[in-house]
Parts: C-alpha cells; sequence; structure tokens
C-alpha cells in the first residue's frame, strides 16, 4: 500500500498500522532491552520517523517491516551508546555473543527471533498480578492494543492524567519487582493465565455493559477485548479457557445491535429482535466453544459461561429456551467458580425454569452478602421476582433502590420506569426480567 506523498491518508494509515504493530513491535523490542518503559520509547521513536517520513515519501508497501527495522536501529544505538551494554550482553547471553557477526548483526538476530513468543511474553507481563487490576487494563490496551492515553481515559470515563499516572506506575512497579519477561511455567502458568483472562474480559464487560455515563454500552472496548483473545487463543491454542472466554465474548457480542432501542434505550434479552442477533459471530463462538471442549477435562468458568451464552443463541424464541439446562450450568459454575454474582445468576435461571418464589428464595439468601450492598443487580433481581409475584409495593422499593445504585444513565431510567409501573400496580415488563443474561 502506498499512499502519494503530502496525502492526509497517510496520517489515517499510520494510525492504523501502529494499531495493529505496536504490540509486536514493544515485544520484540522488550526481549532485547528487557524493560517496557524504555521499549515502549523507542516504539514510539519509529513511530515519530513514520509520522515525519510517510507523508512525504509515502507509506511503504510493509509499513509493520519499516517501524520494525526503524525501531530496531532505535535500540542498536540506545545499546551501543549506553554505558551499561557489558551488563545487557550477559543478560542476553549466548545469544548476543555469536562469534563473528559483529555488535549490531548480532543485536538484530536476537530481535528476529520469534516475535509470537514475544508477543506471548508482553500479554503475560502486562497483565502480572503484582499490578493492581486497573494498572493491568490500563497497561494492557496501552501495549497490546496500541490505545493513547486519551482514549483508555475516554473509554473508561476517568480523568487522562489518572490513566497516566496509572500506566507510569505499572511501569514502575514491573521494573522494581524485576518481573521477568516470559510465559511462566508449570502450576504457575494457570494463575497467571487466569489474571490475563480476567483482564481481557473486565475489557469485555465495561464495553458490553458500561458501569458508567450515558451509553449503554462502548463497542470499541468490545472490539479490542475480542481481538485481544483472539489473538491469547491463537498463541495458546492448547489452552481450553483461551477458547472458552473468546467463545463467550463471540456469543455475547453477537446480540450487540439488538441490545439498544432506537434512542438508545436498553432492550432486555427476552425483548430483542433475534434476527439482528449476528449470527457470523455466533457460528465463531460455537466453534471456539468446540475446540476447548475438544481439548479435554472439565470446562472451566469461562466455557461455562459460553455454553450459558450459546443456549440462549440456540434459542429460536424466548419461549424456546432451555432455562433448566441453563440452570444446571450455572450450578456447575457456581462448583467451579463460586461466587454471590454466580448465585444471582442461577437465581434467575431457576426463577425462569421453576417460577418466581424459587428463584426468590435464593435471592433471599444473598440479600446480607456484603459484596453485593452496592450491586444494583441483587435489588433488580429481587424487584423482578417481586413484581412476577404480585407484590408490587415491595418489589417498587427494590427498582427505586437499585436505581439508586446504578451509574449508567440508561439503567437508571428503565429501573425508575420499572418502579413506576409497580406504583401503578402493574407489573410492567416484570415477565420479562431486567436480570436476565444481557
Amino acid at each position: 500500500m502506498t499512499v502519494p506523498s503530502g496525502r492526509p491518508d497517510a496520517h489515517r494509515a499510520i494510525e492504523a498500522v501502529w494499531r495493529i504493530e505496536s504490540a509486536r513491535l514493544i515485544a520484540g523490542l522488550v526481549r532485547l532491552v528487557r524493560d517496557i518503559g524504555l521499549a515502549e520509547e523507542l516504539a514510539q521513536d519509529a513511530l515519530v520517523a513514520a509520522l515525519e517520513k510517510w507523508p512525504e515519501s509515502g507509506v511503504p508497501d510493509n509499513p509493520g517491516a519499516w517501524l520494525m527495522a526503524t525501531a530496531k536501529h532505535r535500540a542498536i544505538d540506545f545499546l551501543r551508546r549506553n554505558e551499561r551494554l557489558a551488563r545487557k550482553i550477559d543478560v542476553l547471553g549466548h545469544e548476543l555473543e555469536t562469534a563473528g557477526h559483529g555488535e549490531a548483526a548480532d543485536v538484530e538476530a536476537v530481535l528476529d527471533g520469534d516475535i509470537e513468543d514475544d508477543l506471548l511474553r508482553l500479554v503475560f507481563t502486562a497483565c502480572h498480578p503484582v499490578l493492581s487490576t486497573e494498572a493491568r487494563v490500563a497497561l494492557t490496551l496501552r501495549l497490546l492494543g496500541g490505545l493513547k492515553t486519551e482514549e483508555i481515559a475516554r473509554a473508561f470515563l476517568v480523568a487522562e492524567p489518572t490513566v497516566a499516572q496509572r500506566i507510569v506506575r505499572a511501569k514502575k512497579t514491573l521494573a522494581e519487582a524485576h518481573v521477568p519477561f516470559e510465559v511462566p511455567e508449570g502450576s504457575e502458568l494457570a494463575d497467571r493465565l487466569s489474571s490475563v483472562l480476567e483482564v481481557i474480559y473486565l475489557v469485555f464487560n465495561e464495553g458490553y455493559s458500561a458501569t458508567t455515563g450515558d451509553d449503554l454500552m462502548r463497542p470499541a472496548l468490545c472490539e479490542e477485548a475480542l481481538r485481544l483473545g483472539r489473538v491469547l487463543a491463537a498463541l495458546m491454542p492448547k489452552e481450553p479457557e483461551a477458547h472458552g472466554l473468546v467463545a463467550l465474548m463471540e456469543i455475547q457480542a453477537s446480540r450487540s445491535a439488538a441490545r439498544t432501542g432506537p434512542a438508545g434505550e436498553p432492550v432486555l434479552l427476552l425483548e430483542q429482535d433475534r434476527s439482528r442477533w449476528d449470527l457470523l459471530l455466533i457460528r465463531r463462538g460455537f466453534a471456539a466453544l468446540e475446540r476447548a471442549a475438544v481439548l479435554g477435562g472439565p470446562p472451566g468458568p469461562y466455557a461455562l459461561q459460553a455454553a450459558i451464552a450459546a443456549s440462549h443463541a440456540r434459542a429460536l424464541t424466548p419461549q424456546e429456551t432451555d432455562w433448566k439446562s441453563i440452570a444446571g450450568l450455572y450450578e456447575a459454575l457456581a462448583a467451579r467458580a463460586p461466587s454471590p454474582v454466580v448465585e444471582l445468576n442461577r437465581a434467575v435461571a431457576l426463577a425462569m425454569a421453576h417460577g418466581p418464589a424459587a428463584g426468590l428464595e435464593l435471592v433471599d439468601t444473598l440479600t446480607s452478602e456484603p459484596s453485593l450492598a452496592g450491586y444494583h443487580l441483587l435489588p433488580t433481581v429481587r424487584g423482578d421476582l417481586l413484581a412476577r409475584l404480585g407484590r408490587f409495593a415491595e418489589a417498587q422499593r427494590e427498582f427505586t433502590r437499585a436505581a439508586s445504585l446504578t451509574r449508567n444513565a440508561r439503567e437508571r431510567t428503565l429501573l425508575e420506569q420499572r418502579a413506576a409501573d409497580c406504583a401503578r400496580g402493574t407489573a410492567g415488563d416484570g415477565e420479562r426480567p431486567v436480570s436476565c443474561p444481557r
């Protein structure tokens, strides 16, 4: 692809190339300089060079290779100038000691290693448990997603300086903790992989059901999480939970177009126009779920959640939903990864399979759970079930409380409407729970 000199299209092309190539670029540099912050600076230097040259010379036919070559030269120049070169060579060991090639050639040989392995190492480094959850999310989006600080801040509706501080502190923490640039092995791999999957799904969830702001969804975050999940599954093809997470996100993302109405208002799962569900994403989700199953072993939490999402996707109409099967899957999920939130979702499935009284019985055991004290979906679910039982005054109080707890404007409006319906002594949408998986 060559863009004529002086064309403004060059800047858009540079931005697109950077989004695609930056993670591989940084990953290759980290292996050489052993410092994420320095690697990002060197990669940014290459980007600056592109911004200076491409608008005049045109975008190269292989822009990723151009950026990598430029970054390599920056890294080599840095190591030549740096008084700690000897120590860097010691760390790299025999990789930099091949006789007869010369220093520059040796450094380039190191950078020309398996870039996919480097990318996987970068994933595990950015998601290292030594970092806070917020820091892991910000650093992952910066290094692996190629997002600018302002883009991350806008996506999560937080101040740009806050995101910048998280990224700077994350890099400093990794350096001070001497976190190795490697893929963990043995018993450590499962825990570390769990951290990586958690970060990716947190990004997806914030895009799928925004916790704050005026919009129900932030599609760009869903797309970025899906991209990261697909990359991880390709890098770790024998890890069933990586495929399980991809399956879950693909199937959930398939409903995106049907989840909001013309004015951006939420449309609940049982009221969605299923002809608007994306069949390609559903097929991709089913294929990923099958890959997870073929790898064997008991299904993990993400594979079980994907199986639940698949049950909804298989139902051509809401009435065809196999709620008993879904309740059973939630029971298996509760045994595999127990949590109050899983129990709350299981209560919804029980209510749909066996009646609202069955669901309410389980929900009432969760009302004193400290971790759900500020969780708006607890009173939402309870309000749903009370409304379906005709206990409108109690349901109104629950919906009012739920509206006060949510920070999303669209959800608040819906919950206030449900409270108003109950005040009039009608169930409103009570037969179609707000809390159903959406």
